[in-house]
């Protein structure tokens, strides 16, 4: 899974190598939107700024205790820093709980910047707020998800999020606060279908994102994602993280971090490290 990391001004002469300011798009989340690891910010992808098309691409890489997998890439158009357009496709390697089998999902993703602008609107205390949908079908469907007790094979996750960074709130260090409701059906993601025996209509589930720069190319924060329990015959728990990205230069990013998805089917627990890489223009 993929994690997040967004700008802070620091030297000047260093950020401006470019039109956005660095880490401006954020970084891919784990279905392929501008954001954090976990859930979608109300950032626009890329460096493009308002005439201008900016794009990103990644890959993310995880490991559960459990021995579960989970690999996703894609890439993302920001189109004059109001719309993103991103794909991308998402793959659960299912253990010793099914051996030898994965459960593929690919997903499109659509987000609008409704108002607002997180890093230069200083002087106000409204955020920059975006609305998006994430497309998902899930390719396995009928082999697990279905027999899970799953009702769809494709859903529809809708999502509102405002973002606001803080310059020189804690300690003189930037601050952002990130947060995120999502309307969806989906289990794990989507990884085990939309809907289930227990619950098949769409709830909301907010999500949340503290992150703090302790240096100009260093960013260290925590997101914590609710999620729905749709199925009966395993209970589904939410899901967070503590991440640390790294921006080497303005165009890489490098994310290391802790995840703890708990209970995944038939194991409990299930926490794990994952490294993130993205490049973006």
């Amino acid at each position: 899974m993929n994690i997040f990391a967004i700008a802070l001004l620091g030297h000047a002469n260093s950020l401006l190598a470019g039109d956005r300011l660095l880490a401006t798009g954020g970084v891919m989340q784990i279905e392929g939107a501008g954001g954090g690891g976990l859930t979608p910010w109300a950032l626009i992808s890329g460096y493009g700024t308002d005439k201008q098309i900016g794009s990103s691409a990644f890959y993310t890489e995880a490991k559960t205790n459990g021995d579960f997998e989970i690999s996703s890439g894609g890439v993302s158009v920001g189109l004059y820093n109001r719309l993103e357009i991103s794909l991308s496709q998402q793959k659960l390697g299912l253990s010793d709980t099914v051996p030898g089998e994965s459960i593929r999902m690919d997903t499109l993703g659509v987000k609008l910047r409704l108002f607002g602008d997180a890093i230069y609107d200083q002087d106000t205390w409204l955020p920059q707020v975006a609305i998006g949908a994430q497309i998902k079908h899930n390719e396995d469907f009928d082999n697990v998800p279905k027999a899970l007790g799953a009702k769809h094979q494709t859903g529809v996750d809708l999502y509102m999020a405002a973002t606001k960074l803080y310059l020189g709130a804690v300690l003189g260090r930037n601050l952002l606060l990130n947060g995120t409701l999502q309307a969806t059906k989906a289990n794990q993601f989507g990884f085990l279908g939309f809907g289930g025996d227990h619950r098949d209509h769409y709830q909301i589930q907010p999500a949340a994102s503290v992150a703090v720069m302790l240096t100009d190319q260093l960013l260290l924060g925590t997101e914590y994602r609710y999620k729905p329990d749709n199925l009966s015959v395993f209970k589904e728990q939410n899901a967070h993280d503590v991440f640390l990205a790294w921006f080497p230069v303005k165009n890489i990013s490098l994310t290391a971090a802790y995840l703890d998805l708990g209970n995944i089917a038939n194991k409990a627990n299930q926490s794990g490290w994952y490294l993130s890489g993205q490049i973006s223009y």
